[in-house]
């Protein structure tokens, strides 16, 4: 597939530019909302992701795991009184965060594709959505956004961790980009995007905290 006939998976720009390669893959930059991502032809199967996320042995007896978790759940909860209503998006096999957050007093939903599949989550609004480790392996980012947004009620606060892109040099040795479901990467200017474009307020909280408030006016894409 040559680059003219790419399109942005978060924002349809067409035309994304080249912007690394490495022995196993290609990744492609958008022009307007800056995300970076790997073409079609580099996506992970079903079988090779959710074999990959079987490797993650995280649980909640983990005290280095919850510390991890802490760095989103600390600050979001500085926004959220209990009993919140909350949702776990992409929580993988064991949903940790969820445990910590509901020891807050705050009432939680969990869903993930492979993991925990019931979509029955995903029809009603939350007072705060976190989606920790997870936005890296969407394949269809405003597809995923577009249920994230649905599920948030205004005035909520979307919690996501991610590591970001930080410029195309520092992406080049970045062992982030190495693993094979790694395949959308954010920076700075494509979270400013996104709140922009769906009506966030955008906080970078830290290197790969970012909190997004949901204002009251509809998103323009």
């Amino acid at each position: 597939m040559y680059m003219s006939d790419l399109q942005c998976p978060l924002c349809s720009a067409p035309t994304p530019a080249f912007y690394h390669s490495d022995k196993r893959r290609e990744y492609v930059q958008c022009a307007q909302c800056h995300l970076v991502f790997v073409p079609p032809a580099y996506l992970p199967d079903v079988h090779t992701e959710k074999n990959e996320y079987l490797l993650h042995e995280n649980s909640y007896e983990d005290r280095g795991y919850r510390q991890f978790l802490a760095k989103a759940a600390d600050p979001l909860c500085q926004h959220i009184a209990p009993p919140a209503a909350g949702l776990d998006y992409g929580c993988g096999p064991t949903p940790v965060l969820a445990k910590m957050l509901t020891a807050k007093g705050h009432q939680m939903q969990v869903y993930d594709p492979y993991f925990h599949p019931d979509k029955t989550p995903l029809q009603q609004q939350y007072d705060f959505i976190t989606c920790t480790e997870a936005i890296e392996h969407f394949h269809s980012p405003a597809k995923e956004l577009a249920i994230l947004d649905s599920c948030l009620k205004k005035g909520g606060w979307l919690c996501v961790m991610t590591k970001r892109v930080l410029s195309q040099a520092r992406f080049a040795q970045w062992h982030y980009k190495n693993d094979m479901t790694h395949v959308s990467f954010f920076s700075d200017e494509t979270f400013y995007y996104i709140g922009r474009n769906y009506g966030y307020t955008v906080h970078l909280i830290s290197a790969d905290v970012v909190l997004m408030h949901k204002q009251s006016y509809n998103r323009q894409f």
